[in-house]
């Protein structure tokens, strides 16, 4: 079981880079909080408790990728973005994960940071870049969010796995049995199947709830359209 342990665990990372990243976790969840105040509304609130549980039940599948207590597993950051938007979607990563590494020891608590950066913040934040860059192309139909929601899955995922090879550059302490350019090959390839596991998952929900109730989607409704030849009403489903 330590090493199918969820996240990044203690003793991996020295202690001062943990303290580094949990410091610039802390600052930009509080800037999270921030702006996230103008989102929040009707919509928004409830469908952001929805997302923290979903993500919650699809981070337990969970994929061994080498020993050394790191594994990798289901984001959940880009649909989090594209149902409740960066703000809001990260703290809703970063409250999973919180719950995660105090209740279930998924994750060690001192390296909280480290993993509220990968996952939270850069997996999010890359995810919600590439919807609004494919939102603009792609057409606003229901296989359109499909495109997008599977594209920034799989590029998210990716991008958010080499946040680690990052950090265990800047202080990493366990011998993981291969070099750094070997560590980033292994965790891209084997990220890059949990991340089309995750596009399919993600793209499936966000058609599903865009053929329902397309108005609580953050992305749809925070975008300005340049046509609106074929998109999506933002007015479906009974209040």
């Amino acid at each position: 079981m330590d090493n199918l342990a969820m996240h990044i665990s203690n003793g991996i990372i020295n202690g001062p880079v943990a303290a580094a990243f949990g410091a610039l976790a802390l600052v930009a969840l509080a800037f999270c909080v921030f702006r996230s105040r103008q989102d929040l509304d009707d919509r928004l609130a409830p469908m952001a408790g929805l997302v923290a549980a979903f993500i919650f039940a699809v981070q337990m599948l969970n994929f061994p990728i080498f020993t050394g207590a790191v594994s990798g597993h289901l984001l959940g950051g880009a649909l989090a973005a594209m149902l409740v938007g960066p703000w809001v979607g990260a703290l809703c990563v970063a409250v999973v994960l919180i719950v995660q590494s105090l209740i279930f020891g998924d994750g060690g608590v001192a390296m909280l940071g480290l993993n509220i950066t990968n996952m939270a913040l850069i997996g999010v934040a890359v995810a919600y870049l590439l919807i609004v860059l494919l939102l603009r192309i792609l057409p606003r139909t229901a296989s359109g969010l499909a495109a997008t929601a599977f594209v920034a899955s799989v590029l998210s995922v990716l991008v958010a796995s080499q946040g680690f090879v990052l950090q265990y550059w800047l202080g990493g302490t366990t011998d993981l049995g291969s070099g750094l350019g070997a560590l980033a090959g292994t965790l891209a390839g084997a990220h890059l199947l949990i991340g089309i596991g995750e596009g399919l998952i993600t793209a499936t929900t966000v058609m599903t709830v865009a053929k329902v109730r397309p108005d609580l989607i953050y992305a749809l409704r925070s975008l300005r359209p340049l046509s609106t030849a074929g998109q999506l009403p933002l007015t479906g489903g009974a209040r």
